[in-house]
């Protein structure tokens, strides 16, 4: 969204997008203010995931799969503060690759050929990520987007009809109320934004839509954290820091400690 005539560290704005938040309203090193920060909580609870799953040490695939969520919020902070078209991939290349991740965590427990997915997988990373620079996807990349997490749906529930602990079913639904809380915030954004420029208040839904992802991407690390140590026969439990936060607490047997 266009601001007034400001001096701009980054010097005039060159990507295809531009979110209802006036650029470099707060400062002239952000261009959007709140749609940056508002990584922040993703990047915190991305790291306390990664903490309990290097300290109950769960398979590398869930740590690789916080540090990507560490990565995609570090990635849009930087987008965001920029708005900078070269610095745009930094935003939606890891986008996918972390959709690529979660396919990887969802369907492997069942995959036959243990080399085959992972590698095939990179590969398609790898290739999108060349594609994606060289004819820089509008609409293709948010329909190559919204068709990878359709992909991750069917599993989801798989896991959900499967689980028997309400803790973890809480888990699950947490995240599915997140992720359509904040696409209602993302869809009134992007509709409403004319309105919202009148306002005396903007509701920074975009923001908001990023602080609930990341939510929402601890919900359903944490969830399948729980049905991987499930059919590990790990013992999984739901345990909540200060009564509050939910994280996953296992037991081992002693064989596999």
């Amino acid at each position: 969204m266009d601001g007034s005539m400001v001096s701009s560290f980054w010097g005039p704005v060159t990507s295809t997008i531009e979110l209802c938040e006036e650029n470099y309203a707060r400062s002239s090193y952000i261009a959007e203010f709140y749609n940056t920060l508002s990584n922040i909580p993703c990047i915190i609870l991305a790291l306390v995931g990664l903490i309990n799953a290097l300290r109950q040490r769960f398979e590398k695939r869930f740590s690789v799969l916080h540090i990507s969520n560490m990565i995609l919020a570090t990635g849009s902070m930087i987008f965001h503060a920029t708005l900078q078209h070269v610095l745009q991939q930094s935003d939606e290349t890891p986008m996918v690759w972390e959709m690529l991740l979660y396919i990887y965590v969802l369907y492997s427990p069942d995959w036959h050929y243990r080399s085959t997915m992972p590698t095939f997988l990179f590969l398609y990373g790898a290739a999108f990520a060349v594609a994606h620079a060289l004819f820089h996807f509008r609409i293709v990349f948010k329909l190559h987007y919204i068709a990878l997490c359709l992909l991750c749906i069917p599993r989801m529930y798989k896991y959900y009809i499967q689980t028997r602990d309400a803790a973890a079913k809480r888990l699950a639904k947490l995240y599915v109320a997140t992720i359509s809380l904040g696409t209602l915030f993302w869809l009134f954004d992007r509709i409403c934004c004319k309105k919202f420029s009148k306002w005396y208040f903007n509701p920074q839904g975009h923001a908001w839509w990023h602080v609930l992802m990341g939510f929402n991407s601890y919900f359903a690390n944490t969830f399948l954290m729980f049905c991987r140590a499930q059919q590990l026969g790990w013992e999984p439990k739901v345990v909540y820091l200060f009564g509050i936060f939910p994280y996953v607490k296992v037991h081992k047997p002693k064989k596999q400690e």
